[in-house]
């Protein structure tokens, strides 16, 4: 698969995926994503990225300062 911004090629990787919301700061560790070997762009599923907005959303309202989460742990 090649990377929409570079043309580089993706590949599967565990990355942290960070919310900055204002008054919280949410990070994930450990998401699944498709990482560009050229620029860095990462690129997520469909079900990892509505998994990652649940993730935010349940997080959202019940923290304020920074929040971490393991990805697998939330999932």
């Amino acid at each position: 698969m090649k990377c929409l911004l570079c043309k580089g090629t993706l590949h599967e990787e565990r990355t942290n995926y960070i919310a900055d919301l204002g008054k919280c700061v949410i990070v994930i560790r450990d998401v699944p994503a498709l990482v560009c070997d050229q620029c860095g762009e990462k690129s997520y599923s469909y079900h990892v990225s509505t998994r990652i907005q649940e993730i935010v959303n349940q997080i959202r309202g019940v923290v304020s300062g920074i929040a971490e989460v393991t990805y697998s742990d939330a999932a």
